[in-house]
């Protein structure tokens, strides 16, 4: 009798264990992890050199963070890209096509795609008028690759690296986001105060955002695809617009710094990122070497200061949420703000860079990628 009510008992906790992990009320180490979750790899891959084709920021290559492990040093995959002399040139971006298993970097002269089970080259195009920061789209077909500050876009195909359309009409294009449904590209062009958007079925800008206070610098999205988050020209802070009416919204200047002058990209916040949740805007300050910490909602409270061990240029996150990672090579906790360690590479120098994305792997098949941009992921 003892026996039979012992494992009806068992049997009822164990139900209610699962509702209540189901319904979110248990905390997580208390949930059961599968298989599968145990055995998920997490790694962050910088492509280097990320500023500028500065070689003291981690030398030439792609270098590879377990996330997994205080993000200690893992491997140097080489790579290619390199300037007429043979100089290794500025890396300008990188993206992941998780179907191809081919992670991509482009350089002012170059677009290279990298297999990312053996770290091999498929291979490397010229590109006319140059490359710059790139997006891929969500199903990893299909990317969008700026001309280097040129008046073109080229929509590429990510398995052959030919293009598929030029879009033409821009003063310097620059920075790519392609969005979470994978139905609009959103394009940073440095001397114009609009974003532009365009349709991907027709590979056409059919609407834009703004004008802005003064030219595009870096900028985000949220996942639903209603906000952009814009840093520009002369600004230290940012500024927002709604994406489906086209509209300016609000100006946010950073309380309590002064602007000065900064060593790299001419204006004060180069550099933003939305929290993977869209609680938080982490805003760049070139000339306070900081991180300046908002809420992502009106009225857009300052919520903190980090400091940066170099002028920070560029900030993204983990897809957990759980990490910042801006350019200067900080690893930050986002819900402590402490700083957890720096990149370092086989040789322990550090290492910076504004050109990172996490790849996420079951053995050594790539199953989700970050982005380099810190893009808001709510849908």
């Amino acid at each position: 009798m003892r026996t039979r009510i012992t494992t009806v008992i068992v049997l009822i906790l164990s139900v209610v264990i699962v509702l209540f992990t189901s319904a979110g009320i248990l905390p997580k180490h208390h949930r059961s992890s599968t298989k599968k979750a145990d055995t998920e790899k997490h790694y962050l891959y910088v492509a280097v050199p990320g500023i500028r084709d500065y070689l003291g920021y981690g030398g030439h290559g792609l270098l590879v963070f377990d996330m997994d492990n205080n993000h200690k040093f893992v491997k140097r995959i080489e790579t290619r890209g390199y300037h007429p002399d043979k100089r290794p040139s500025n890396v300008k971006g990188i993206a992941v096509s998780v179907p191809l298993n081919s992670i991509y970097i482009s350089t002012i002269e170059t677009l290279q795609r990298i297999d990312l089970a053996t770290g091999q080259i498929v291979w490397e195009k010229t590109i006319e008028g140059g490359a710059d920061r790139l997006s891929i789209s969500p199903d990893g077909l299909t990317m969008y690759l700026p001309s280097f500050e040129g008046r073109i876009w080229n929509v590429v195909d990510c398995k052959t690296g030919g293009v598929i359309k030029k879009i033409d009409g821009f003063n310097r294009a620059h920075n790519t986001i392609y969005g979470l449904s994978g139905e609009h590209v959103y394009l940073g062009d440095l001397a114009s105060p609009w974003v532009k958007i365009a349709d991907t079925k027709t590979n056409t800008v059919t609407n834009k955002v703004g004008p802005f206070g003064n030219f595009i610098r870096p900028l985000t999205i949220n996942g639903k695809e209603t906000r952009v988050y814009v840093t520009i020209d002369s600004l230290l802070g940012f500024e927002v617009g709604d994406i489906k009416s086209g509209k300016k919204l609000a100006r946010v200047v950073v309380e309590g710094w002064t602007r000065g002058p900064v060593r790299r990209h001419g204006n004060p916040s180069h550099g933003i990122g939305l929290t993977p949740d869209e609680k938080e805007l982490w805003v760049c300050d070139g000339f306070n070497m900081r991180l300046h910490v908002f809420n992502a909602n009106e009225p857009y409270q300052q919520l903190t200061t980090i400091t940066c061990q170099d002028m920070p240029g560029w900030i993204t996150f983990s897809l957990d949420g759980r990490y910042a990672y801006p350019s200067s090579g900080e690893v930050i906790d986002v819900k402590t703000r402490k700083i957890l360690t720096t990149l370092k590479d086989e040789s322990y120098n550090s290492v910076g860079s504004e050109k990172m994305v996490e790849v996420d792997f079951e053995g050594n098949k790539p199953i989700r990628a970050g982005d380099q941009f810190g893009i808001g992921r709510l849908k």
